[in-house]
């Protein structure tokens, strides 16, 4: 007697998803437009109680090694089979997303390309492609490692003055960015990379001197809503550490009009199909230039800026445009402003006055992540900053101010010292 066959696989379902790297609220807002998800992480990367947190809207929540991408590609390949997902996401960091994104292509479930990903998320890559195309074109020359970057400054400084910008290839939140101005500076810069395990591939690109925004994007079947421009505040050479951010950004009709137009026809160049895009830009004197992009949501909490100063919630908006419904964008009827926290570097003594900050009425966010005995670490990217506190205001002066405040009321002690090790990320 033959064995009956085996069951076959469940067709896919456009409202189940399958969403790699998801943080928590992406998947409680993918549930409430009508979606079943599945979730993969990575348990390394997150406490228990925010898995947990991921979790409890996941159907399943699957845990697998990250840098393993040959068992990520199998754990995506097998769950999507077996429980008839009808898409792929990967709104994450950029690290896994490329694996992620070939993984859902070849399934046919991917609604952008790996090769479209890949002109976003890699600098190098996109810096290629604007050349190419004579738009936002920046000179720059690549490195393959720290060891190359020396050879690389020394070609980019006999094409135009000095200073330049080094930067990896494939990083993100200011890790690994340098203002170099002479060959010491590369010195101290490779130190540093090799310190925080950065290997490469990086990027020698012309200093682009200007006021930087960072614009938020929504693409669906190809068209590109712009959700909005947001003005970037960074603490300037050598590292430019993000400091602050304010929505709707202070621009003129025809700089903001220009700033649009170029990520609009990057996001065009690259062929991007679906979901958000990050993309950061510096206003110099002969216009816009790209400085980099990503296939997913800003950082920092730029989406709680835009949904402070409009009422939007792009997050949301991802999955409710995934289940067919119209993008619409409102105007901006408030300002937003973040501010970062950068205290001395040391063991924390005390620190009073986050209760009083969080019940003040134009607070929508406070961010705070130590203790009383924790170090708070030197801060020298994004991701070693000491916290936050989200603000709204009726002009960019009123929120400026209202942040200033927030500074006023925090006492927070440092016993400061040599050497401190960080806590915590922002996203």
């Amino acid at each position: 007697m033959t064995s009956p066959p085996p069951p076959s696989p469940p067709l896919a379902a456009p409202d189940r998803l399958l969403m790699v790297m998801p943080y928590s609220q992406f998947v409680r807002k993918a549930v409430e437009a009508g979606f079943t998800v599945w979730s993969i992480w990575d348990p390394s990367l997150r406490e228990q109680a925010y898995l947990d947190e991921v979790a409890l809207h996941s159907e399943e929540l699957l845990l697998t090694d990250f840098s393993d991408t040959r068992g990520l590609r199998e754990l995506i390949t097998a769950t999507a089979r077996a429980h008839g997902i009808g898409r792929i996401l990967h709104l994450g960091a950029e690290e896994t997303m490329g694996v992620a994104v070939e993984a859902a292509e070849e399934l046919g479930l991917s609604p952008n390309s790996a090769a479209a990903v890949h002109r976003l998320n890699d600098k190098a890559a996109m810096r290629r492609l604007l050349d190419a195309a004579g738009l936002s074109v920046v000179r720059a020359e690549p490195a393959r490692s720290v060891d190359d970057v020396a050879a690389a400054v020394a070609v980019v400084a006999g094409r135009f003055a000095a200073p330049v910008i080094v930067k990896p290839s494939g990083a993100s939140g200011s890790r690994g960015v340098a203002l170099v101005r002479e060959a010491a500076d590369v010195d101290e810069w490779a130190d540093r990379v090799r310190g925080a395990g950065l290997d490469g591939p990086f990027l020698v690109e012309e200093y682009l001197e200007g006021p930087e925004f960072s614009v938020e994007t929504l693409t669906v079947d190809g068209v590109h809503h712009v959700v909005g421009v947001t003005a970037k505040q960074t603490d300037g050479p050598p590292g430019f550490v993000e400091t602050g951010h304010v929505h709707p950004a202070p621009l003129s009709a025809p700089d903001e009009s220009a700033i649009r137009a170029v990520v609009t026809g990057l996001l065009d160049l690259a062929g991007h199909r679906f979901g958000p895009a990050h993309t950061e830009v510096i206003l110099t004197a002969g216009g816009p230039r790209i400085v980099e992009s990503q296939a997913r949501l800003g950082g920092d909490r730029i989406p709680l800026l835009v949904e402070v100063a409009t009422g939007f919630d792009i997050e949301a908006s991802v999955f409710r445009a995934l289940a067919g419904e119209p993008v619409v964008v409102p105007d901006a009827v408030r300002t937003a402003s973040i501010g970062f926290f950068r205290f001395p570097a040391g063991l924390l003594d005390s620190v009073a006055g986050l209760e009083e900050v969080r019940d003040l009425p134009y607070v929508h966010a406070l961010h705070f992540p130590f203790a009383p005995g924790d170090q708070l670490p030197h801060t020298t990217d994004s991701f070693t900053r000491h916290g936050y506190v989200v603000v709204d205001g009726a002009s960019p002066r009123e929120a400026a101010g209202r942040i200033a405040s927030v500074r006023e009321r925090l006492r927070v002690v440092v016993r400061e010292t040599v050497l401190a090790t960080s806590k915590g990320t922002i996203r």
